[in-house]
């Protein structure tokens, strides 16, 4: 079914989202779905895990306000489920994955699908613009929006329009999903690159434009943070060694630190030892590894004082990381296949 209708009206869109122990922030993300500036008609619906935190009965409550909000059971509870499950149910030629830390711009629908029909891609994403309102949060969104936190993709940092690898959350043409087979859902993490990846592998294109923003809220704790990063390192590094010939360099450089990092510890922790029986100095270099890491992190954290605040900036010295040595120990660990049940890493 092609995206135009006979009359040339503009496409129906299914908004699509997974939702699990997400009370703090889904009503608002639901919100800026029903208020975007789309003259099209829209679906919302919410694919519910096992929530323990009232989030089932939020929605319900939401539901119940506004038949555009639809919800269903997600027994499994992951992100790729939920969505498959959101999908299959789904009306419209247009489906727009939405995550419950988002909140959209209003015009984020109407600047999609016009992207959708001037460039005839399968899928269109923007940027993640993560905002926090803690201290903590503000110094979580810095590292996502700086080179030095994610290493400067353009969903993260811009960049110019054009066909891009992967994209972030995605505006999809319905038909293109199902013939592609929609989610693995063996995938926990990194679904998204991966079904971009067949996408791309059946002639399609994944197309980014600058103009769409989607506001993103932080994880607001330091162990929600490395849950997060250790989850996806995981992710990534079982991916990468899945498609060893399909992966940017760029993904390597955290682990590839963490190593170095690591054998420079124990080089340095050898020399000390040998010191101490009097034997060679020379080992001790090993510290100058992890000491310039360090060094960095200071330095970014104290010219980012005039930006962030004090105490955002400070919150960098335990932000950063968290951020490179969580995902690049995972990814070390996903990628050796250390762990037998990584399946369990979702990252929540």
């Amino acid at each position: 079914m092609g995206l135009m209708q006979q009359d040339d009206s503009l496409p129906g869109v299914s908004y699509v989202m997974p939702v699990l122990n997400e009370v703090e922030h889904v009503e608002a993300a639901v919100r800026s779905l029903l208020a975007q500036d789309y003259a099209g008609e829209v679906e919302v619906i919410l694919a519910l895990g096992p929530s323990i935190d009232g989030t089932t009965e939020l929605i319900e409550a939401m539901s119940a306000r506004d038949p555009r909000i639809r919800f269903l059971d997600n027994p499994v509870g992951s992100t790729p489920a939920g969505l498959n499950v959101a999908i299959r149910a789904s009306v419209f030629p247009v489906v727009i994955r939405v995550d419950a830390h988002s909140v959209l711009t209003p015009d984020y629908t109407a600047v999609a699908v016009e992207t959708l029909l001037r460039t005839g891609a399968d899928n269109v994403g923007g940027i993640m613009l993560a905002e926090g309102t803690s201290a903590f949060e503000r110094a979580v969104a810095f590292a996502y929006g700086s080179p030095v936190g994610l290493g400067g993709g353009s969903h993260h940092v811009g960049g110019e329009e054009g066909p891009s690898e992967t994209a972030y959350l995605g505006v999809f043409q319905r038909h293109r999903l199902l013939e592609v087979g929609l989610f693995d859902e063996d995938i926990k993490r990194g679904q998204d690159w991966e079904l971009n990846r067949r996408l791309r592998q059946t002639g399609g294109t994944v197309w980014f434009t600058p103009r769409l923003t989607v506001t993103y809220r932080p994880r607001s704790s330091l162990r929600r943070l490395t849950r997060q990063f250790v989850a996806t390192g995981l992710w990534r590094g079982e991916l990468a060694r899945r498609f060893p010939a399909q992966n940017s360099v760029r993904y390597f450089v955290p682990p590839l630190a963490v190593v170095a990092m690591l054998l420079g510890t124990i080089a340095g922790l050898v020399g000390a030892i040998t010191v101490s029986l009097g034997g060679a100095a020379w080992p001790l270099l090993g510290f100058a590894v992890p000491g310039l890491y360090l060094l960095g992190v200071i330095a970014v954290a104290l010219a980012c004082i005039p930006q962030l605040g004090a105490g955002a900036a400070l919150r960098l010295l335990v932000v950063l990381p968290c951020i490179h040595i969580g995902w690049g120990l995972g990814f070390v660990i996903g990628f050796a296949k250390l762990t037998r049940n990584i399946s369990y890493y979702r990252g929540r």
